[in-house]
């Protein structure tokens, strides 16, 4: 299974073998990002099939992907997302993106029976031509010419350079101003001043881009970018705004000196910022570039309640209040559950409670991560059929368990298959699976009579019935 390690500068080289060479263009495919914003994000990596993997975390969202990263000619996408809906079904979690460049959308959306997309305006990075921002040749810029102008007429000695790790003072000095000058109350904006100025501290990485506006020997402004692909990312764009005109100067000096043989500049997203967005719209941007969040749903998502089903003895539905006496006892006979190869000691937190088990239950029906029926026979809890292990691609899990005076009589097998012909049939599973131990010759009994066995291990016998 994927094994993820927090992103940190250490990890520079190994992260940028992909991301210098990755073509989707948005900001969160670059490492610059990862590192500004890893505070607020909390990303870690894996590598997979040649490819990297990121998983962010969200306070709002919760655990979310980008989409792999393939590293040229030795990449293989589809085994990083098998990888990925592994670990989604190890965890009990939905696999969710949560950037998701255009052109991948369909492939996800095909590959997902069930999913909610969303495409927040607020996020979508301004992109420029490259050739556009160098030189701001031709009418439509005329403005933003104007504003250079008048920036050399009253600052005639300012220059624009490289920073070094050596202006570590100057850049400090220039930070100091810039709080003192900076007026947005967004708590968003002031957490990406915060963040930026940390991000500076790269400036003389190898991956970084670097410049700033110096006049007589004072920064006024400052710019970091990395290369990705065919696009110049610009992480960090600020000015001291008492500078009349700085910022358009910054902008075509540091396009100029850092996008040559590129196609694009991506000057990321506005965060829904009035001021910044009515901004980078003054600069004419080729595009928006999309991001989309694509979650993974599966087949449990449309159903409000469990259903009820029956068979010639038999009725499955939803747990009761008055069945808590009844299930416990069966959740909690170890010596009958040794083969239902799960241990509740291994999730439960703290002390058990009466309530536990059913709470468990109707907490993973409220999540749509699985579906509990209780197994009644003339209106008596005499067990459950659980289908869970939902894989988000029409797969799922079946299992059944019978209280120990109720067994032998066929219940269980009855109870079987009639939740595995309501899920292939009803809820539009394209494949139910289940296993048994080797040992446990009546289970194996059961699923040969309704499954096909598809192989085995030291421990279990796999069985599937596809439709």
């Amino acid at each position: 299974m994927l094994k993820f390690t927090p992103i940190d500068e250490s990890h520079a080289p190994l992260l940028r073998k992909y991301y210098s060479q990755c073509t989707c263009r948005l900001c969160e495919y670059s490492l610059g990002v990862k590192l500004m914003w890893r505070d607020h994000w909390h990303p870690e990596f894996a590598e997979s099939h040649g490819c990297l993997v990121v998983l962010n975390h969200s306070a709002h969202h919760g655990a979310m992907f980008d989409f792999p990263i393939p590293l040229p000619g030795e990449g293989n996408v589809d085994a990083a997302l098998d990888e990925i809906d592994a670990w989604c079904v190890e965890k009990g979690a939905a696999p969710s993106f949560g950037v998701v460049p255009e052109a991948e959308r369909e492939r996800l959306m095909k590959r997902y029976p069930y999913t909610t997309v969303d495409n927040d305006r607020l996020w979508q990075d301004y992109f420029y031509r490259a050739e556009d921002l160098s030189t701001f040749a031709g009418r439509r810029y005329s403005g933003q010419r104007n504003h250079i102008n008048k920036f050399r007429r009253l600052y005639p000695d300012a220059v624009y350079r490289e920073l070094t790790a050596a202006d570590r003072d100057g850049v400090e000095d220039f930070w100091q101003e810039f709080h003192r000058v900076f007026n947005k109350e967004n708590v968003g904006a002031k957490l990406e001043v915060c963040y930026a100025r940390r991000l500076m501290e790269q400036a003389g990485a190898e991956w970084a881009r670097t410049g700033c506006v110096e006049l007589g020997g004072k920064i006024i402004a400052i710019a970091l970018a990395e290369i990705c692909g065919d696009t110049l990312v610009c992480h960090i764009e600020k000015a001291l705004p008492q500078y009349e005109g700085v910022y358009p100067f910054l902008v075509q000096s540091f396009a100029a000196a850092h996008s040559g043989g590129l196609t694009w500049i991506n000057r990321e997203d506005d965060a829904g910022d009035r001021g910044l967005r009515t901004s980078k719209l003054q600069y004419l941007p080729a595009f928006l570039g999309a991001k989309v969040r694509i979650l993974a749903r599966n087949e449990l998502s449309s159903w409000e309640t469990v259903p009820a089903l029956k068979t010639e003895r038999l009725v499955l539905d939803g747990l009761r209040e008055e069945d808590r006496p009844h299930y416990n006892r069966l959740c909690l006979d170890d010596e009958r559950n040794r083969w239902w190869g799960y241990d509740y000691r291994d999730d439960l937190e703290g002390e058990w409670t009466e309530d536990y088990f059913l709470a468990v239950a109707r907490e993973d029906f409220r999540n749509r991560q699985a579906v509990n029926f209780a197994i009644r026979l003339k209106g008596k809890f005499i067990g459950e059929a659980v289908l869970y292990r939902f894989d988000y691609r029409g797969g799922a899990e079946l299992g059944c368990r019978i209280l120990p005076e109720y067994a032998g009589h066929g219940y269980g097998a009855e109870a079987f298959r009639r939740a595995a012909e309501w899920s292939l049939y009803t809820l539009g599973l394209y494949c139910l699976k289940s296993r048994c131990f080797h040992e446990n010759t009546a289970s194996r009994k059961m699923l040969e009579t309704c499954m096909r066995q598809v192989g085995e291990d030291g421990t279990f016998l796999y069985f599937e019935k596809k439709v």
